[in-house]
């Protein structure tokens, strides 16, 4: 079964059913994943976060952690998502007052059979679910913007980086 672009779906057998994918005969290599995104805000809730003015603490540590956390637990989240030995996550998150939003950057890192790219997405989002727990007595209407995969690379694909027009339109 191969959807547009030629690629096989790997995630389904011969008869369209979700199965794992057996990863058992590939090779063992470093694979990095890096994803973003934001959540917008209020101005009075950049203020908020800029002064250290919420009851729930540091927003932007809390979110660090938050996403750590989520990149650690991915496989119990993610139907059909195989278990990697994270070597390494690194999760950012900076107050950009500008638009105004809270701009997350995860990186993952192991050494497996398979990537880490939805351990580098479930930190982007876990932390940006953390965002708008700690921030909803401010701002209630805060919103999650742009979780996307950035780069990868290791395994078959070797170093691939999103393309700027990437979903575009």
């Amino acid at each position: 079964m191969a959807p547009e672009g030629g690629h096989r779906l790997t995630h389904l057998d011969e008869r369209g059913r979700a199965r794992m994918v057996d990863v058992g005969g590939r090779p063992v290599t470093r694979r990095e994943a890096t994803a973003e995104g934001w959540v917008r805000i209020s101005a009075e809730a950049a203020d908020a976060v800029a002064a250290g003015q919420l009851t729930k603490g540091d927003v932007l540590a809390v979110a660090r952690l938050a996403g750590i956390m989520g990149a650690k637990r991915t496989p119990e989240l993610i139907p059909l998502c195989h278990p990697v030995a994270l070597r390494h996550v690194d999760v950012d998150a900076e107050l950009d007052r500008g638009m105004p939003a809270i701009r997350l950057l995860a990186r993952a890192r192991c050494e497996d059979a398979t990537g880490v790219e939805m351990e580098a997405l479930t930190a982007v989002a876990v932390a940006a679910l953390t965002v708008i727990d700690m921030l909803k007595s401010v701002d209630p209407w805060a919103r999650v913007d742009g979780v996307q995969l950035v780069a990868k690379s290791g395994g078959r694909s070797g170093e691939v980086t999103r393309p700027e027009d990437a979903n575009a339109g």
